[in-house]
């Protein structure tokens, strides 16, 4: 090796350790930890969060914990045990939850509480402020045909009747951890997907805002689940056409809509891959595209955060 390439490839080596060094530190950043005493702490993935988006609370203690609870949005949080996979040890306790911001929060800071108790009976609890910040989603002006904006007496009824069903089904809270590993896409290959919280008026008639992520693609690709769960909803309703909800547990629920047909039916366990249909255009839609949207204790988030939170869980 001459003088001028060892002395390329030390200064290359240098500036992969800078950059390394740089990573650990924005991580570092980014993690908030607070003492809830008794060697445990509390953790967020980050200090603060704009609307729609998804937060990691993790728990560590060196001793056992026998139980712990959170308190996040006028609702109980559920944790679930993991092992310290960033350590390589088991030593540590680790207890995970997912806190969800819906997309319209009011911005402003919310208390996020915690506590429970060690195994060896002492009690351990804090609390931190989550700062929720404005998401800046977009606004899309659209002329439609007047079914689009003016539904009759009749199809209101049957839209009201069945957005109150799915939010009963909502707010229902499997106890346990459905899921096991990483969130995937629901669809194979290239596909991207957004507008995410974009607010269509429509024919001057503001509409809510888009609480899903959409992935324009043709009718008939495969729409596959992402991740393993229970099918607690399979059929064509008013706005969303052919739909499949899956509940994932502790209260995260993926939802799949416009298919052109549906193959999956109510009570289907199934598995990250899992074909639940096929991308239509079924609904109140213009064109074939699969809508994937994403519900946190009754939080409406960005799908695409839960792929990227829960990437390595």
């Amino acid at each position: 090796m001459s003088i001028g390439e060892d002395r390329l490839r030390r200064l290359w080596l240098l500036f992969g350790a800078s950059i390394a060094l740089v990573g650990v530190f924005l991580f570092a950043s980014a993690a908030r930890a607070e003492d809830c005493g008794n060697g445990v702490e509390l953790r967020l993935s980050a200090p603060d969060a704009p609307q729609g988006t998804l937060l990691l609370a993790q728990i560590r203690s060196a001793r056992p914990l026998s139980e712990v609870s959170g308190r996040w949005n006028e609702r109980d949080v559920t944790f679930w045990q993991d092992e310290d996979k960033e350590h390589g040890t088991s030593s540590l306790s680790v207890r995970k939850a997912l806190l969800g911001v819906d997309l319209e929060k009011a911005a402003g800071r919310y208390e996020f509480k915690i506590a429970g108790q060690l195994q060896s009976g002492e009690r351990v609890s804090c609390q931190t402020t989550i700062e929720v910040q404005e998401g800046h989603f977009a606004t899309e002006n659209l002329t439609v045909k007047k079914q689009f904006v003016e539904p009759n007496p009749e199809q209101v009824a049957r839209a009201e009747a069945e957005t109150k069903r799915l939010r009963e089904i909502y707010d229902r809270v499997t106890p346990g951890r459905l899921w096991d590993g990483p969130f995937r896409l629901p669809l194979d290959g290239e596909f991207k997907g957004s507008n995410f919280g974009k607010r269509r008026v429509l024919n001057g008639h503001p509409g809510s805002p888009h609480g899903g992520v959409d992935f324009p693609a043709p009718t008939g690709t495969p729409v596959h689940a992402a991740q393993k769960g229970r099918v607690v909803l399979a059929e064509e309703l008013f706005f969303s056409g052919n739909s499949v909800l899956v509940d994932h547990g502790l209260g995260v629920y993926t939802f799949y809509c416009h298919f052109s047909e549906i193959d999956a039916k109510v009570g289907d366990e199934v598995v990250a891959g899992t074909v639940l249909g096929k991308v239509g255009a079924t609904g109140r839609v213009t064109g074939p595209h699969l809508h994937w949207g994403l519900t946190i204790q009754r939080a409406r988030v960005n799908a695409l955060e839960i792929v990227n939170v829960l990437g390595g869980s």
